[in-house]
């Protein structure tokens, strides 16, 4: 069969289906029939499952002509998806294409949540295409004859790999995907990503630099105008000294009317306590949404999330309150509106939720912006000009994580073993390790084999054999065991199950806010109020309380800290708002967001300045707490907590004094209960790139950071064992363990490649050091601007409440900031 008539299959069945192509699937098509590599650029919802399975199918049509009366078993084609949601959605499409067309192609699951009946009828026959997600496929690398599974593997799909890149799932696929490139010899590879900056080193990270893959590949867009719609929910009154949660949910009744007028709504949150108190909120002030009305977060049992999911796709339900746990592909075409609750913290993050609207292609996404304090106000004008801009952020990929390569070893010599010399070109080949060093590599072998030299006393660490043929081979079954239970990057806090005490699961709560709570403690959760009985095994037992008053969980991974992206389009914002505020309030061609911010900016101007775009602001005043000094980078909270600390240790240098330190996207405050010489810190140039590594090192105390990165490096590497199902081990027993090996290393062998990745990790991702690097640069180019002011300002409200927020519980932060707000307005 031609090429032709192969396509011509694919354009009967859209036709059949009352579709038609788009010119992105046609060229994906045509590209994988010539035998091409790839990256797919297509958003959510464009019909991008199409685009590469149909061609996945061709392509076997032509090898077995015969393929009606002879179907050729064994597995052809892997599809990878992050999230297991997804799969269901995946599974349900490709299926129906190759049953209408007559294939005989099957197609499967093979997830964590798939039984041990399907797992084990699949170790006797796989299907033709397996939806899997990557712990799962290097699962099936740790299993026995795994070559023989993926001996006649044609494809491999990776699907939304722009949420793989730049994480260690990202380096887990590459390494996964240099093993199959040798193992199935006529191997395509795939990705699909969303738009993201750097798209083409997008592509080299799947494929592997200077690979054959990557020179035989392509770049395919799909130019698909999608008009995204940002309407910001403006108060009516606005208030003079913003603070954060406050405006949020003073909002509320002004979501309801959209919720009413809308099909279905997507309450976007960022953080999962976020989307509790939305959800708790709604319900109580408005009753008659019970039932119409649902929570959807990644710690809500998976009974209730597929219950929501498929409750949306039947618009049954009016709205639901979520958080990124609805960020990506789960396709329901009829949801009609999005509401953001504050900032979303990246361009790309806020336009795959604006997608989630108009879902259908050509159709129009109408995004509603709700701040939760007024200076996001800023955020949504800066968002409206990115939208049209299609400004999106890069995804900065991973170099030389140690960790996950010392954890793949491992897999490969639980299955089959492995020689070195096989797998090393295999390595050296990856985007991630294309600088290793042989050097490094025999380290490596030397630590998976002897543990290395400062434990080589301890046989726990002595998990691989060098048999007689030079092979490294894992023989303990024990070993072998607790690594299957390991295998994955994705380290969180232990997680516990909260049961109700006459059983029933309702989903899963860390461990670090359950331990803060008594017996009797009532706490919000999956839209319950729940009071606490006891902790037993691991399980959080919990009954139904009446109690109005309860505190809502919070998560570790609460924060999220803006983009470079961001932060830029903040500052252009801002200065747009400086210009505007010289002027009268209804300057053309002003966004409504900043016309609405008219009080705030007059009442900054009365205390202090709207910073231009040469200028950088400090402000300096006294309250009963103390003498505050707050500075406004407006880089986002990684960079201002390393910044803050990097100034308070060079003051403490010219005059000895300590300070409390607190920050948020916008900017920091150094307080103290003495007066600092601000003309002193002027004159030192206390901003300069000089000796930046050496004082972030003593200022931050980055060894105890390092430390607590070195948990979840200790963890992928298997150094630390979390424990069996229903018997993990406690988070601060692994703590501890780790801290042991982080001290040992230290004072024994401080060339330990895990440990000294501990640093560069705590470097690169956490402080975003570059980042740090380029701030101090454009501030050393601005001109210095220090106002000593009578009292707070607007724009130092928010950090100075924020402060309170992690000191004080919530019933005295409202308190304390009323009384604070009645003194400002005087």
């Amino acid at each position: 069969m031609n090429k032709k008539k192969l396509i011509n299959i694919a354009e009967t069945w859209f036709s059949n289906q009352g579709w038609k192509a788009f010119a992105f699937q046609k060229q994906t098509w045509d590209a994988f029939l010539k035998g091409k590599n790839g990256l797919l650029n297509a958003p959510t919802g464009s019909g991008k499952t199409y685009a590469l399975w149909i061609p996945i199918v061709l392509a076997y049509l032509k090898q077995n002509p015969n393929y009606k009366t002879k179907h050729r078993k064994g597995l052809k084609a892997i599809w990878i998806t992050p999230l297991r949601a997804l799969s269901v959605e995946i599974e349900q499409a490709a299926q129906r294409f190759a049953n209408e067309i007559d294939s005989g192609l099957s197609v499967g699951i093979r997830t964590g949540d798939t039984p041990q009946k399907i797992r084990a009828a699949q170790k006797k026959s796989m299907p033709d295409l397996l939806i899997t997600t990557p712990e799962s496929l290097q699962l099936l690398l740790a299993s026995k004859d795994y070559d023989k599974t993926f001996k006649n593997l044609q494809a491999v799909v990776v699907d939304e790999w722009h949420e793989l890149l730049g994480t260690k799932r990202g380096v887990q696929m590459e390494l996964a995907l240099s093993r199959l490139k040798t193992v199935s010899g006529e191997l395509r590879i795939w990705g699909i990503s969303a738009t993201i900056g750097n798209l083409e080193q997008a592509r080299e990270v799947l494929l592997g630099p200077n690979s054959e893959a990557f020179e035989n590949s392509v770049l395919i867009k799909a130019r698909l105008k999608k008009k995204i719609k940002v309407q910001s929910i403006i108060p009516k009154k606005m208030e003079r000294f913003p603070w954060r949660g406050h405006l949020g949910l003073h909002l509320l009744d002004e979501v309801v009317p959209i919720i009413k007028n809308s099909k279905t709504t997507l309450l976007f949150t960022n953080t999962r306590s976020q989307c509790e108190l939305w959800f708790q909120k709604l319900m109580s002030k408005y009753p008659e949404f019970a039932g119409e009305v649902a929570m959807h977060h990644g710690s809500i049992n998976k009974e209730t999330r597929l219950w929501v999911e498929q409750a949306i796709r039947n618009e049954t339900l009016k709205a639901v309150v979520c958080t990124s746990s609805l960020d990506l592909g789960v396709d329901f075409a009829p949801v009609e509106t999005i509401i953001q609750i504050g900032g979303p913290k990246g361009v790309a993050r806020f336009m795959q939720r604006a997608g989630r609207s108009g879902h259908q292609p050509g159709g129009e996404s109408v995004i509603y912006f709700l701040p939760t304090h007024a200076i996001e106000l800023i955020e949504a004008s800066a968002l409206q000009k990115a939208v049209k801009k299609q400004a999106v952020e890069d995804r900065i990929p991973y170099l030389l994580s140690f960790d996950v390569l010392v954890q793949y070893l491992t897999t490969l010599a639980v299955s089959n073993g492995f020689f070195p010399n096989d797998i090393w070109p295999e390595v050296k080949a990856t985007f991630c390790f294309q600088t290793i060093t042989k050097e490094q590599w025999r380290w490596l072998l030397n630590f998976v084999t002897k543990g290395s030299q400062s434990l080589q006393a301890y046989d726990e660490y002595k998990k691989i054999e060098i048999e007689e043929d030079g092979r490294f081979k894992v023989n303990n079954r024990g070993v072998a065991m607790r690594h299957r239970l390991q295998i994955g990057t994705i380290v969180s806090d232990a997680m516990l199950s909260v049961k109700y005490m006459k059983g029933g699961y309702i989903g899963t709560i860390e461990e670090w806010f359950v331990s803060k709570l008594k017996p009797g403690d009532v706490f919000t959760f999956a839209g319950r109020n729940l009071e606490l009985v006891h902790i037993k095994s691991m399980q959080v037992l919990v009954r139904r309380s009446k109690k109005k008053t309860a505190k809502v969980p919070s998560w570790m991974g609460g924060r999220m800290a803006f983009s470079a992206q961001m932060s830029e389009l903040l500052r252009e914002e801002m200065y747009a708002a400086s210009a505007s505020s010289t002027v009268t309030s209804n300057a053309a061609g002003k966004s409504e967001e900043l016309k609405a911010l008219r009080p705030i900016l007059d009442r900054q101007l009365k205390e202090s300045i709207v910073p231009k775009q040469d200028e950088f602001l400090i402000e300096t005043f006294k309250t009963r707490e103390g003498y505050h000094a707050i500075f406004y980078p407006f880089e986002g909270r990684f960079v201002h907590e390393a910044l803050g600390s990097l100034l308070a240790y060079r003051i403490s240098l010219l005059s000895p004094i300590t300070f409390s330190i607190a920050f948020n996207d916008y900017g920091f405050e150094l307080l103290s209960d003495q007066e600092i010489d601000m003309q002193q810190v002027l004159d030192n140039n206390l901003f300069s790139e000089a000796y930046l590594m050496d004082d972030l090192y003593k200022s931050l105390n980055a060894t105890e950071m390092a430390r607590r990165k070195f948990r979840d490096i200790a963890v992928i590497a298997g150094m630390v064992f979390t424990g069996y199902p229903n018997k993990m081990i406690k988070s601060k027993h692994l703590q501890s363990s780790s801290q042991l090996l982080f001290s040992v290393f230290r004072d024994y062998e401080a060339d330990n490649l895990l440990y000294l990745q501990s640093f560069r990790e705590t470097f690169e991702h956490q402080l975003e050091e570059g980042r740090l690097r380029l701030a101090l640069d454009r501030i050393s180019g601005q001109k210095i601007v220090w106002k000593n002011c009578e009292k707070p300002t607007p724009f130092s409200f928010p950090i100075i409440t924020d402060r309170l927020r992690e000191k004080l519980s919530s019933e005295k932060v409202e308190d304390r900031i009323r009384k604070m707000l009645k003194s400002l307005e005087q």
